[in-house]
């Protein structure tokens, strides 16, 4: 009976513990380089060095086949400082630099939308001109009977 208990309290300690050792690596190395990035910003460091040593670190710190993209880490460092504001109130200016073409693809998105607009509209007009060419014409050919025609005929 005692046998059959610890078989079903190991599934379950394994349940409970298995998440904590896997996020664990992940939260600290976002944590630590979150600190890298904004310890060397704050020290006066430019934006290149002070990314490149955070995302280097991130990067080991992952291990394994997949390594982290720049934007996950970027992401990850964003995080981190919003979760940690009161220990990272002064990083919170450096993280615009974080994701610079945001703004780009903002405006990039703006001008597609702004053409697919204008070629429905022209897609519109040419239709609502199609449309009052045949009625002028039929119009035209409704004034112009058979009678009208033969006529004229030589």
């Amino acid at each position: 009976m005692q046998i059959l208990k610890k078989k079903k309290l190991i599934p379950l300690a394994f349940a409970v513990f298995a998440p904590l050792a896997l996020t664990t690596p992940k939260v600290n190395a976002s944590s630590f380089g979150a600190e890298i990035f904004c310890a060397m910003r704050d020290a006066g460091n430019d934006h290149e060095s002070s990314w490149d040593a955070a995302y280097t670190y991130i990067k080991k710190q992952k291990g394994g086949f997949f390594k982290v993209s720049p934007k996950n880490a970027a992401a990850q460092i964003t995080e981190t400082v919003i979760r940690e504001k009161e220990k990272f109130s002064y990083c919170i200016e450096y993280l615009d630099n974080l994701h610079p073409n945001r703004k780009l693809i903002r405006d990039l998105e703006k001008e597609e939308k702004r053409k697919e607009k204008e070629e429905k509209d022209r897609e519109n007009k040419r239709k609502r001109l199609k449309r009052e060419l045949e009625e002028a014409n039929e119009e035209i050919s409704g004034e112009f009977s058979d009678e009208t025609l033969d006529r004229y005929s030589y």
